[in-house]
């Protein structure tokens, strides 16, 4: 039988992966709350797996910070931290200002218009208060210059660091505000100007003002 030469491949996923990439959701989303002890039996029969990509999952959980193993007696789900913000942003404005600097040669007219659409979507979530929309909008607009910086490492270190940012944002610790629309566009100009160095100031504070605006909601 004929088969086209030129297709994308199905990508294969292990119950294993499959398996972290849901319960990291559900301890991101509170689906499973801080606190809450995990029975794998139960989780196996949920996700329709065995019991040892579960654990294998938990063990991965475990080294993220998001569960805890007591080997013999129980895994739980993590507390949340709030003040964990102040550690969590400076390594992940560091990371996403580099990308900025990394990428900047490397953008065309094609990378500058997805990042304007981009920006146009957020922009429009943001000003609907549709704020959880917005962060995945959020996410995409870093993930584009990330991408762009072609820094398998930095990937890495942003993705980590990332999961910790959307459970934070979960359990209200992150506010978007329309001060993000503006900086994103000042990215995107200086970007199309070549001021790489510039702009990654702007995407470090990008960041870095998310801790700011958590310590003054506290004092509100």
């Amino acid at each position: 039988m004929p088969i086209p030469s030129e297709h994308q491949r199905p990508t294969r996923v292990t119950a294993k992966e499959s398996a972290f990439t849901q319960l990291q959701q559900w301890i991101i989303d509170g689906t499973l709350q801080p606190g809450e002890k995990l029975n794998d039996i139960e989780l196996a029969e949920a996700l329709g797996v065995s019991r040892t990509p579960i654990r294998e999952s938990l063990q991965l959980l475990e080294v993220q910070g998001f569960v805890k193993m007591y080997p013999g007696k129980a895994t739980q789900v993590t507390e949340v931290d709030k003040e964990s913000i102040n550690d969590l942003l400076p390594p992940l404005a560091a990371m996403q200002a580099l990308s900025t600097e990394l990428a900047a040669p490397n953008l065309d007219e094609n990378v500058i218009k997805e990042l304007e659409e981009t920006n146009d979507r957020f922009a429009k979530a943001v000003q609907r208060e549709d704020y959880f929309t917005a962060l995945k909008i959020d996410e995409d607009f870093h993930q584009i210059i990330v991408d762009q910086a072609a820094n398998k490492y930095i990937h890495s270190i942003v993705a980590s660091l990332q999961t910790h940012v959307r459970r934070l944002f979960f359990h209200n610790s992150i506010i978007l505000t329309e001060k993000s629309i503006d900086e994103h566009k000042d990215i995107i100009r200086l970007l199309t100007e070549g001021n790489g160095e510039k702009a990654a100031s702007i995407m470090r504070e990008n960041w870095l003002r998310a801790i700011d605006e958590f310590h003054s909601k506290k004092t509100d």
